[in-house]
């Protein structure tokens, strides 16, 4: 719609001319050479404006002749990049594919086509590592690191293989020089943690947790529970070391930065009772039991009191679990301390509270104590014993990631490695099995051999 208001306005303006000059003739006389030219204005104006033009045309034929030769090797080089970046493509397809014949061959139309190394070397590495030449593709992600454009590419696929093939100690030092390069990466800031941990550099891991969440690539919470873990750790090895007063610090530390991380509370607990200070440690006991009992804590509170016989672990027992009496972890504390101190009628009384409502393995193992302390009874004792192989396995720290369960907490998993990974809970476990094998054993009026299979299930 414009153009052609346009074309209108110059038509209009064009006729106007013509109008005004016919309107208003004139004469024009031109002597040169011996020779007289008479004509109109009108009629001068036009041979100008046609010299002009075919001025014009023969300049734009003479430049356009010029530029022929250039603008011919432009279109031809355009069709090899098209062509090029056609070949890349499918490169990058065949390898996603998991087709090494038909990425090399590409690779190699993509080179010849487009001759741009840092477009093609990390398609070649990639191919090379699908035909299996690991020692091609290393060649390929050095010569990526050579450029600043394809660096981090490079140290990627570096990292990537060295984590791979076991070797940490080139990992972390390229993790490193990645992560200068892109610091806000998640996967290079997790790679560096994780070969830090590995490495057991726990100081650097921890400046790495900092600049993670500065980054934004860790919530502030993570990186506090972090900072307790690596803390704790530290201790630990510290008070191996025999440094005591530096472990103690740690310990402190780890406490300070996770109130309710229990490892923490229980090494900062022990700490504090090593430095004469039972009358701290047997408060943050208390606290910590208050908003989750577990049984290491009653260990240390036991220690802290100096209860060393059964009435006076019964008596500090009873302190611990003043705030929280119903809780089953407080009955189970109590029904071990009666148990220690012969009172066999309080310790029954526990048991039954926390036993209607499930089994559980550590419970039916107290019950079997109780029946062959208080009255002798072998047979009932052999009862709970075959119950408790049926019943809920005991909680423990068990990896998230494996599903391996230990005693301890440890900040590395012994099976996979995981860092940080143990949760107190119910390990994996085949007590439901265990069970049903033993209620059909049960209804057949085999209880011997209800026993003996729900062992076999469970072991």
């Amino acid at each position: 719609m414009v153009r052609a208001l346009w074309f209108l306005i110059v038509v209009f303006v064009a006729v106007a001319g013509v109008v005004w000059l016919l309107d208003r003739p004139g004469s024009v006389s031109l002597d040169w050479q011996g020779y007289r030219v008479e004509t109109s204005f009108a009629v001068l104006i036009a041979a100008a404006a046609g010299v002009a033009l075919i001025a014009a045309l023969a300049y734009r034929i003479w430049v356009a002749l010029i530029r022929a030769p250039g603008r011919m090797g432009e279109a031809w080089q355009g069709r090899r990049r098209a062509k090029g970046y056609r070949a890349l493509t499918r490169g990058m397809v065949a390898v996603a594919a998991g087709d090494a014949n038909e990425a090399g061959r590409q690779v190699k139309r993509a080179e010849v086509l487009l001759n741009e190394p840092p477009l093609t070397l990390l398609l070649s590495a990639q191919a090379a590592q699908l035909n299996g030449d690991d020692t091609a593709a290393t060649r390929f992600f050095q010569e990526m690191t050579e450029n600043p454009e394809t660096e981090f590419l490079g140290l990627r696929g570096l990292l990537t293989q060295a984590m791979n093939n076991g070797d940490n100690e080139r990992a972390l030092e390229l993790a490193r020089r990645a992560y200068r390069l892109q610091p806000k990466s998640d996967w290079v800031s997790a790679s560096l943690f994780d070969l830090q941990i590995d490495a057991g550099k726990w100081l650097d891991a921890q400046v790495t947790s900092d600049e993670q969440q500065r980054l934004g690539v860790i919530t502030r919470d993570d990186n506090r529970h972090r900072k307790a873990v690596l803390a704790l750790q530290q201790g630990v090895e510290l008070a191996r070391a025999g440094n005591r007063t530096e472990a103690t610090r740690r310990f402190k530390m780890a406490y300070d930065q996770a109130p309710d991380f229990l490892p923490a509370v229980v090494q900062h607990a022990n700490a504090l009772i090593d430095q004469g200070k039972s009358r701290r440690a047997l408060d943050v006991l208390s606290k910590t039991w208050n908003r989750s009992p577990h049984p290491d804590l009653l260990e240390a509170y036991w220690h802290a009191s100096t209860a060393v016989d059964g009435l006076a672990r019964v008596k500090a027992t009873e302190r611990l679990t003043a705030g929280s009496k119903d809780h089953p972890e407080s009955r189970i504390a109590m029904a071990r301390a009666s148990l220690d101190a012969q009172l066999w009628g309080e310790a029954r009384e526990h048991l039954a509270a926390i036993t209607a409502d499930a089994d559980e393995a550590r419970v039916c193992r107290l019950w079997a104590d109780l029946e062959e302390a208080e009255h002798g009874d072998s047979a009932k004792a052999r009862d709970w014993l075959a119950r408790a192989a049926a019943a809920e396995a005991d909680p423990a720290w068990v990896c998230s990631s494996c599903g391996n369960a230990v005693s301890d907490w440890s900040v590395l998993c012994g099976n996979c490695g995981g860092f940080d990974t143990f949760g107190w809970r119910r390990p994996p476990h085949v007590s439901r099995l265990a069970n049903d094998v033993a209620n059909d054993a049960a209804n057949d009026g085999d209880a011997t051999s209800a026993e003996n299979r729900a062992l076999t299930v469970t072991s």
